[in-house]
């Protein structure tokens, strides 16, 4: 890994563990509420096996996730959409991405993740278009993301979703998520205890 890289998920890692430890005071809508280092690896890894081209991420906060997936994908010459509404988390997303080298790898999309993946939906050059994809944002609205955004998977493509497991008050509704897909004979999908828990899907058709 490149040293610019390494240095930016190394920050926003410590950063992000002073803020689940509670040893430093943020305002809840600058909170990073980021991926493990664990599912980072993780998420590099599926790319790289994929040798990935287009990926989609629901939920960029300030680009922890983004970054471990750009290390991957980019060597690939592949490209990332990313969904994020907060504009305080686009603008640091941004400057991470800058200190990190990988901004040209990058697509930001600012507004609400369903509205804009329902406008990515309605577009035919996206049908079976991503190989991979991360779904990190709110969780009440989890299956309806994952419906609009299934018919844009390629087949054999990747869907991962975090916060499977904890944190605890999500895990009701992670397991009807994870109940639905089970009902799907158009996917195989897992939870693994990874991180925070992350549901691995695979589109067989």
């Amino acid at each position: 890994m490149i040293d610019s890289i390494s240095k930016v998920l190394n920050e926003l890692q410590a950063q992000s563990t002073l803020e689940k430890s509670r040893k430093i005071n943020v305002p809840p809508e600058d909170r990073m509420l980021a991926i493990t280092k664990e599912t980072g690896e993780l998420l590099n890894m599926i790319l790289r096996l994929k040798n990935a081209k287009n990926m989609l991420e629901v939920g960029m906060s300030t680009g922890y996730s983004t970054i471990w997936c750009a290390e991957a994908i980019s060597e690939q010459s592949g490209k990332i959409i990313t969904i994020e509404q907060n504009p305080s988390k686009i603008k640091r997303a941004k400057e991470n991405f800058q200190k990190a080298g990988i901004k040209d790898t990058i697509t930001i999309k600012k507004g609400l993740a369903i509205q804009i993946l329902t406008e990515l939906n309605l577009q035919e050059r996206y049908k079976n278009f991503f190989d991979f994809v991360l779904i990190d944002a709110d969780k009440e609205n989890v299956i309806e993301y994952f419906d609009l955004i299934f018919p844009m998977v390629s087949v054999g493509g990747v869907i991962v979703t975090d916060n499977m497991l904890y944190p605890k008050k999500f895990r009701e509704d992670m397991k009807k998520f994870s109940d639905y897909l089970k009902e799907n004979p158009k996917l195989r999908t897992i939870t693994s205890p990874i991180g925070n828990g992350e549901e691995i899907t695979i589109k067989l058709r």
